[in-house]
């Protein structure tokens, strides 16, 4: 959800040396006061700090696939490159920080609850089970499991939920919450490493204290979630099992955890799969290449592009009648969507799931205006002022939602067509967030460009029928983007890793 900013002199530093980079843009917020005097930085300290970030990335395995090799999302060890981050972290309030934290596990018990009604879910989604054909292969499945009554006394999530802090209002608002592949737990971490090492080298010259950057646990609380899961599930012979995108450039991020979970826990770990079905068994257990699978963990699964043949289907649908320990559920995957974020966000419909008035309170302080689009009022609103709103179809990944002249002019679409389409969509409050100077590095080059930053916080959850055993706020990921960006997926290419500097 990026906003506009002000023109603002870029700095680029390649090859040694120093380039201006001019970026004009109109609609402007109002500057907040710098961190620190970025323009006042020596230049040869900026250059000394991306050479020797550039060298701590490759020595600490802060890499992605390079996108210009063949083979790089293919081949481990075969066209690396840094992951792209940001020089310094972003300077965000404690107290907020906190917050956010706190509401973690809040969340996942919220999820947890709303996986169980299974009404609830058919009803929520099915207008947009008409609408959009992905959504309702998910309910399809989901269909099945409510029909054989299969039951998930074993729940394992990994969840990250996602917000902005709202430069007008003061308020962190919730942009959204992620249930399936909740990515960068493992580059997450080494980016605050990193971050953090700067500060030691460079803390002095800069006025910042490497001990206002918050530990990052997420790695560390991911395996020890998969290491309880894997224990409850009770078969010594069981591995955890990895889905995985066929070709992915951001494996690095995922091989972190499965090397941390092979050390800390030989004993359970296996190798990652694609979404196949000739790779799984088809009786109640679940089998991957000969060995019985005790927990799946989705990296992929959440896109239709993972899905293109019937044997995919056919695959997620074994692997939700097995036994195994799915990391989402079908249930925790529906919850996740955007459809159900909004119809969560109706008054008194949290009361359906949770008890504690207080954590009730505290979810909704962090909701930001979420609408159906039967809302014919609302619909209009964003009409004349499409600037004020995102569009957000029911898709995960970066560069699927809708912005500007744009949500005008799809809304205006969907009016004429007249069908069941506007029902794949719902309309969330655009917000605008604080724009800050913030140093970026992508390819090995570095600029110097005002930007906002989205901070995710990673929640783990584990339950075994009325024992929850796990609930923990394990990390987080910020994500920092230029101002004029709206999309802000760093693997779609819009955004990079960045870390947090309490103030």
């Amino acid at each position: 959800m990026a906003q506009t900013s002000f023109p603002c002199p870029g700095l680029a530093v390649k090859c040694g040396k120093v380039e201006e980079v001019e970026t004009q843009e109109e609609g402007c917020l109002r500057k907040p006061p710098p961190m620190f005097d970025y323009h006042g930085i020596d230049q040869d300290l900026i250059q000394e700090m991306v050479y020797d970030s550039l060298v701590w990335s490759s020595l600490h395995g802060l890499l992605v696939g390079d996108k210009s090799a063949q083979r790089s999302g293919k081949v481990p060890g075969v066209g690396l490159v840094h992951a792209p981050f940001a020089l310094l972290p972003v300077p965000f309030p404690e107290s907020h920080w906190t917050q956010a934290c706190e509401l973690a596990p809040i969340f996942s018990e919220l999820v947890d609850r709303v996986s169980l009604d299974g009404k609830f879910l058919q009803d929520s989604l099915s207008r947009t089970k008409k609408a959009d054909s992905f959504t309702s292969r998910l309910l399809d499945i989901h269909s099945k499991m409510l029909e054989i009554n299969k039951k998930e006394e074993i729940r394992l999530g990994l969840h990250r939920s996602d917000y902005m802090l709202d430069e007008q209002t003061k308020l962190l608002l919730q942009i959204e919450l992620n249930t399936i592949s909740s990515s960068f737990p493992g580059l997450s971490c080494l980016v605050s490493e990193l971050q953090r090492s700067l500060l030691n080298q460079h803390g002095e010259d800069l006025g910042l204290d490497p001990k206002r950057i918050p530990s990052n646990t997420a790695v560390s609380h991911f395996v020890e979630a998969f290491a309880k899961a894997w224990n409850e599930y009770n078969n010594p012979r069981a591995v955890v099992m990895f889905v995985v995108q066929a070709e992915e450039r951001n494996m690095y991020d995922q091989h972190w955890l499965s090397a941390v979970l092979n050390e800390r826990y030989p004993f359970c770990v296996y190798d990652t799969l694609p979404l196949c079905e000739k790779t799984y068994g088809a009786s109640k257990i679940a089998y991957g290449g000969g060995k019985a699978i005790a927990v799946v963990y989705f990296r992929a699964g959440y896109t239709p592009n993972d899905y293109p043949s019937e044997s995919e289907w056919r695959a997620r649908l074994l692997m939700e009648q097995s036994s195994a320990i799915k990391c989402p559920s079908i249930s925790y995957h529906l919850a996740g969507t955007k459809k159900i974020q909004q119809e969560l966000a109706k008054p008194n419909v949290l009361e359906r799931f949770l008890d504690n008035k207080e954590d009730i309170a505290k979810l909704r302080e962090c909701f930001a205006g979420l609408w159906s689009l039967d809302d014919s009022d609302i619909v209009e609103k964003a009409i004349e002022k499409p600037e004020l709103f995102v569009m957000k179809p029911q898709r995960e990944g970066g560069g699927n939602n809708i912005y500007g002249v744009d949500v005008r002019e799809t809304l205006q679409r969907l009016q004429k067509e007249g069908t069941d389409g506007n029902a794949a969509y719902i309309l969330m409050q655009r917000i605008f967030p604080t724009v800050s100077p913030t140093f970026l590095m992508r390819d090995g080059i570095c600029h110097k460009d005002h930007a906002i930053s989205e901070l995710g916080i990673y929640g783990a959850y584990l339950r075994n029928k009325d024992k929850v055993i796990m609930n923990d706020q394990c990390g987080f990921l910020m994500r920092t983007k230029i101002s004029s960006s709206d999309e802000g997926g760093v693997a779609a290419g819009f955004a990079v890793l960045d870390s947090i500097y309490l103030t």
